[in-house]
């Protein structure tokens, strides 16, 4: 069993170490990781949504029970996480939003997807669920997190204009244009040329591992020298609590047995770099969001082989 795990998980990790390494040793400039980055999240990832979108059967995939039961993890660590940055570490409301966001925002593409299809396999129900994640987790986890910012902090830009401008880039992103565009298929039944579909699956298939080694490359821009207490404390609430509370909240709802799995590896992903964003754009918390980034990216090689031996020994 253990061998089977090692077999799904170290993979993935060492591609993203392949990428640091290469970074660190000067084989790639930061343009060329920033390049990496830029084809995998503006080009090949979108390509790899719309095809799962375009495709999944959403009767399956959106289970309100798995849905609920994701969700209610993602913001009970937000929440708890928030309140310990605010109470133990001292920092300001502002602050503290900043650095519970990262606990809010799992790495699910850069992560989630590759380690789910290894575990489940690439056409199955569980990932099908991991897709309908993915779809609604960037809009939930920005409305929650701006909501919670503006409320909290007493300066800079309106609610409404800081919605306005969230929105903008929201229907900008190049992921929700992915994913839009495939509800779009599938909803309306429409069938594209084979031509077309067989050069969105070349872009698709390079979407993982490119994403993978940049991700790599990306994570040596952090540290871990001023905040690694902190950081290791919303890593704790990412890697554990969240899958633990969507583990408990699938079985109180009697959610499909084979798609527990799915909801909870999926809330076992370190914290995203979409954390350290987010601080960088109310210019708080920036060291700790990025110190968290890198540290629970590190810690869940370890945590995610765990929980996958949870799945299966439950």
């Amino acid at each position: 069993m253990l061998s089977i795990i090692f077999d799904i998980v170290a993979p993935v990790f060492l591609v993203i170490g392949a990428g640091y390494l290469a970074a660190r040793r000067g084989l790639l400039s930061g343009n060329m990781i920033d390049g990496l980055m830029k084809f995998a999240i503006q080009f090949a990832v979108p390509c790899l949504l719309f095809r799962a979108t375009s495709t999944m059967d959403l009767g399956t995939a959106y289970d309100w029970r798995l849905m609920s039961a994701f969700y209610i993890g993602s913001t009970t660590s937000f929440a708890v996480a928030t309140l310990l940055a605010w109470n133990l570490f001292g920092r300001s409301p502002g602050e503290s939003v900043a650095v519970g966001f990262c606990a809010l925002f799992s790495n699910l593409v850069l992560l989630g997807l590759p380690i789910s299809e290894r575990a489940w396999g690439a056409d199955t129900a569980a990932m099908a669920a991991a897709y309908a994640i993915v779809s609604i987790h960037a809009p939930f986890c920005y409305l929650l997190g701006i909501t919670s910012m503006e409320l909290l902090r007493a300066d800079g830009r309106s609610l409404p204009d800081t919605a306005a401008v969230v929105l903008r880039a929201m229907f900008r992103n190049s992921l929700m244009i992915g994913i839009g565009l495939g509800f779009v298929v599938n909803l309306s039944g429409l069938s594209l040329p084979e031509a077309l579909v067989s050069s969105v699956d070349i872009m698709a298939r390079a979407a993982l591992p490119v994403a993978l080694f940049g991700l790599g490359g990306t994570l040596t821009r952090y540290t871990l020298r001023t905040s690694i207490g902190e950081a290791g404390s919303i890593s704790v609430i990412s890697l554990v609590l969240h899958p633990a509370i969507s583990f408990a909240v699938c079985h109180l709802l009697n959610a499909p047995h084979e798609l527990t799995g799915a909801v909870v590896l999926m809330a076992a992903m370190a914290p995203g770099v979409n954390g350290y964003l987010f601080a960088s754009m109310y210019q708080r918390g920036q060291s700790t969001a990025a110190g968290t980034v890198l540290l629970g990216t590190a810690v869940s090689i370890l945590s995610v082989s765990v929980w996958l031996w949870i799945l299966e020994n439950p």
